[in-house]
């Protein structure tokens, strides 16, 4: 080809080229591409309508409302959490300002201006999803609350573009700070802590409402990276870009006009405490969580919306009281046991509720060994037998009522009564003839003596005065609780109903109240953010008159001065109460009372495997159990502890009569001839025999033995006693108490309500 051919075919080439560039020019012009790019925006926006009407917004999902419970001791210090989620939801109200605005400067400052969503940050977030980039939030406080509260922590496109329509949808239908509010409770700080209270609990011990401003900022710094950020865990790099983050949310408050460029400035860095395990239900707790568990119910809250959570529960426990009796129970029981070598030793179960009388409040509580070792609480329990410890109550009725004996006389502290083992009691339908401890006749014998040495026949024949309907009566509005066991006869006297500490401690804190009505309470107080609860008073109207109340009370100080709770005398305090030792010394009592504090201290024989009650007996290797043994002496123990080593306080007490304390006549170790009715000291014989009602007073003539009358035909209509235990030494030097031996055959004998608790008012 010449030179002219090669020009010509260049010449056609440029001219081809010419043609199509000029082609692709029309083809893609502005106007076409603009059109282009509107109408792809337009069917994008068509796109993301469709998805913002096909996309509702969900209900809650499964955790993102779950709580846990939070209780208290009385002064408010941590007690328990129990819950799946430790979370504690509360309103901002209780949430100071400058921390609010802290978590704001942290994650979203435009937050209180912006339409909930960041389109940019979120589309930077699914294009580092789809090419496998890592995680990157880039998500407004809005965003984040919906992917916490409404949808899941997965990192999928869906999931992006759900959260971004949802929290469109609820900063249009939600206030700011109901958003602000759902983002500070649900988010995640690391330490198990889920939302900002749990947060404030976990890392500096305080509720958020006391959080401060470098506490909120350290809060709100967390969020990014929990773990890594968590000052007691941090690597040396981790506490660096922590202290960084700090200084970036105080920077951005100062920004925003949240703070104060001086007080910013001043502010040093609050090093969170070291983490600390969770309080579980080991030990006591287990039992002082259930026992206000089952209060609340009582209340009307249901067993189904106290485990849903977010409760608030604060005891009226005092924990250094509370201490103080687990302690008496460690070195007046504990200690002496051998659980794993004796058998004996391995079923005795100790349970005690300490109350205060002039508020009902319950301040400490032992339940057992502890919750997860042995969960029926000891200080509940109903199913055994309460023993001499009723028979307070028995005098306390024929004195409210004006109870007479036999042969017409009134009922007082020195009203006279045969104290003869085994003698059948009068006036009764029912035959009845208990035998005394050790089966020990003691002869006449007053009403003060017969409390302090607990002698079951003057108690049997006063039951039978007074009537068995009547002492249930008012059994029952001291504080008793009704049950299979509570059987109206005579042997009802030797308290053979089923009770528990708690309703022991509430019936003589009824008493030592003068007989204003005092009902045992555990919760002082409740907060739910759902709801409220009204708590009864623990303190009522009288239940019986102050005089009677106050004489039984005159009465049972005698019992710890002379009697058989003389373990529990100190001149530490003024004291009163009554020793009680049930059937088959299967329980052993010591309910005993200031005029500051009532206890009810007692020891149970219980064979867990067999399920079945068995003897005391051989505690400790040291004989026979009884209520003024072991029981006594962790009351007096605790009690001079719990009143910091003693109280100078005395009864104010208003009586009826004065009792006299004159020595008990000698008792011997057999059956014998004695008077078949009751008598009073004004039948002695100075003054002759009388058959006039008389008023008891306390100008009565001392007590002298009245010539013995004939021994009472044997009928035999009257059966022998039943389960007479063979008598026993009691070689722990301790006084004892009456024994309980006799049954009223044909009756239930108190194995009473075994269910684990049934509270007040059940």
């Amino acid at each position: 080809m010449g030179r002219a051919d090669a020009r010509r075919s260049r010449q056609r080439g440029s001219r081809r080229e010419g043609t199509e560039g000029g082609r692709i020019r029309r083809l893609f012009t502005w106007r076409k591409l603009l059109g282009t790019f509107l109408v792809g925006a337009l069917l994008a926006m068509g796109g993301l309508y469709l998805v913002y009407l096909m996309v509702p917004v969900p209900a809650a999902n499964a955790t993102a409302t779950l709580q846990s419970n939070v209780y208290r001791y009385a002064d408010g210090t941590l007690l328990a959490r129990k819950g799946e989620y430790n979370r504690s939801i509360i309103g901002l109200d209780k949430i100071p300002d400058p921390v609010e605005k802290a978590f704001v400067a942290a994650e979203n400052k435009t937050f209180y201006t912006d339409a909930g969503v960041d389109v940019m940050g979120t589309g930077r977030a699914v294009f580092n999803t789809v090419t496998g980039n890592g995680r990157q939030g880039g998500s407004t406080i809005t965003q984040q609350y919906v992917k916490n509260y409404y949808l899941d922590q997965s990192q999928t496109v869906t999931r992006k573009l759900k959260e971004l329509v949802i929290a469109l949808k609820v900063d249009q239908r939600s206030s700011k700070d109901e958003i602000l509010a759902g983002y500070l409770n649900t988010s995640y700080f690391g330490r198990g802590a889920y939302g900002i209270q749990a947060a404030a609990q976990a890392y500096y011990g305080v509720d958020a409402s006391e959080l401060t401003i470098p506490q909120g900022a350290y809060l709100a710094s967390l969020l990014q990276a929990p773990n890594q950020y968590d000052w007691s865990t941090a690597t040396p790099t981790g506490r660096k870009l922590v202290r960084e983050r700090w200084d970036y949310v105080l920077d951005n408050m100062v920004e925003k006009q949240w703070l104060d460029a001086a007080e910013r400035a001043g502010l040093t860095f609050p090093e969170p405490q070291k983490p600390k395990a969770a309080p579980g239900m080991e030990g006591q707790t287990g039992y002082l969580v259930e026992a206000a568990n089952q209060e609340l119910m009582r209340a009307g809250v249901s067993e189904e919306d106290i485990n849903a959570g977010g409760w608030t529960i604060t005891l009226t426990v005092d924990k250094k009281r509370q201490d103080e009796l687990v302690e008496a129970v460690e070195d007046q029981l504990e200690s002496k046991l051998d659980r794993k070598g004796d058998e004996v030793d391995a079923t005795v179960q100790a349970g005690a509720t300490s109350v205060d009388p002039k508020t009902g409040h319950v301040v400490a509580l032992y339940g057992g060994v502890g919750a997860t070792e042995h969960w029926l609480s000891n200080a509940t329990r109903r199913d055994y037998q309460p023993a001499s410890t009723f028979k307070p109550l028995v005098f306390a009725s024929a004195l409210e009522n004006g109870s007479e004996t036999q042969d017409g006389r009134r009922i007082g502290v020195n009203t006279v009564y045969d104290g003869t083992s085994r003698r059948p009691v009068e006036g009764s339908d029912t035959p009845f003839n208990p035998q005394n401890e050790d089966d020990r006749s003691w002869g006449p014998v007053t009403v003060q003596q017969a409390m302090n040495k607990s002698i079951n026949s003057a108690f049997a024949q006063m039951i039978v005065d007074v009537g068995p309907a009547k002492v249930k009566e008012t059994a029952l509005a001291l504080g008793m609780k009704d049950g299979d066991g509570f059987v109206e006869r005579p042997a009802m006297s030797l308290g053979t109903m089923g009770a528990s500490t708690w309703d022991m401690a509430g019936v003589y804190a009824t008493l030592d109240n003068h007989g204003k009505k005092v009902t045992p309470t555990i919760v002082k107080s409740v907060e739910h953010k759902d709801r409220t609860v009204e708590l009864p008073d623990p303190v009522g109207p009288q239940a019986i008159s102050r005089k009677s109340a106050d004489t039984v009370t005159s009465v049972l100080t005698g019992v710890v001065d002379a009697g058989s709770g003389q373990a529990a005398n100190t001149s530490a305090y003024d004291a009163a109460g009554k020793t009680g030792t049930s059937e088959n010394n299967k329980a052993a009592w010591f309910v005993g009372y200031t005029p500051e504090l009532v206890t009810a201290v007692a020891l149970f024989g219980e064979d867990a495997e067999k399920g079945r009650q068995v003897t005391l007996t051989g505690t400790a290797n040291s004989g026979r159990a009884n209520g003024g043994g072991f029981p006594a002496r962790i009351w007096a123990d605790y009690t001079r502890d719990a009143l910091g080593g003693g109280s100078d306080a005395e009864f104010d007490l208003d009586l009826i009569e004065s009792p006299r304390r004159d020595p008990l006549p000698d008792g011997d170790a057999s059956p014998s001839s004695s008077p078949s009715v009751s008598t009073s000291p004004s039948e002695s014989e100075d003054t002759g025999p009388s058959r006039e009602p008389s008023e008891p007073s306390s100008s009565s003539p001392a007590f002298s033995r009245p010539p013995n009358p004939p021994k009472p035909p044997t009928s035999p209509s009257v059966p022998p006693p039943v389960d007479t235990p063979t008598s026993s030494p009691n070689p722990t030097g301790s006084p004892g108490d009456g024994g309980d031996t006799g049954t009223d055959p044909g009756t239930i004998t108190g194995q009473g309500d075994t269910r684990p608790f049934q509270p007040p008012g059940s």
